[in-house]
């Protein structure tokens, strides 16, 4: 055996490995390791994982202390559609309990300029042919989504919730009827 040889070339002599790290690198090691972790979680999450647009976390939800009153269905706050159930989330309202969807094409789309989501409107028809009188079909009729309003090439229709009776009127109509609608306060 020579003297110029280093550890671990052919020789018996043992290696003396570094000491074990102590606890402030292992604890940035962990850190770094959950912080990556994490990212990679919300990087890769599906689009509705999160909480519903509009909710509070339940820590902080107040509960109501008292007997809710009684009120109609016209009374009730619009209801915002949610992410996670694959919904519209662009503006437009989902659809109340006991009422219908039924899109509204105006015989005047600038209207559509005053009309928001969330809305009411009484909606009038004036039927083709006869006299020219106006009959209301709906009264506080809740607007679901203004779509095309900008649209100049007559596309533009309002999307409202009525009562299954008021559907069957403004379906109904005979051909060549034209709607128009009042905004209420």
């Amino acid at each position: 055996m020579g003297f110029g040889r280093t550890v671990g070339e052919r020789s018996l002599r043992p290696v003396r490995w570094p000491g074990r790290p102590g606890a402030g690198p292992l604890l940035r090691a962990g850190l770094v390791a959950t912080l990556l972790g994490l990212a990679a979680t919300v990087l890769y999450a599906p689009p509705g994982c999160g909480p519903a647009p509009g909710t509070a976390p339940a820590a902080t939800a107040s509960a109501p202390t008292g007997p809710a009153p009684a009120s109609s269905p016209d009374d009730a706050p619009p209801v915002v559609a949610d992410a996670g159930t694959g919904e519209r989330t662009d503006g437009a309202l989902s659809l109340p309990g006991g009422t219908v969807g039924v899109p509204v094409r105006l015989a005047e789309p600038a209207a559509l300029a005053v009309v928001r989501p969330g809305s009411r409107v009484d909606l009038l028809a004036l039927p083709a042919a006869g006299p020219a009188t106006t009959v209301l079909l709906a009264s506080r009729a809740l607007v679901l989504d203004v779509v095309g309003a900008g649209d100049l090439d007559g596309s533009s229709a309002l999307y409202l919730a009525l009562a299954p009776p008021q559907a069957e009127r403004v379906v109904g109509q005979p051909e060549g009827s034209r709607f128009a609608v009042i905004v209420r306060g």
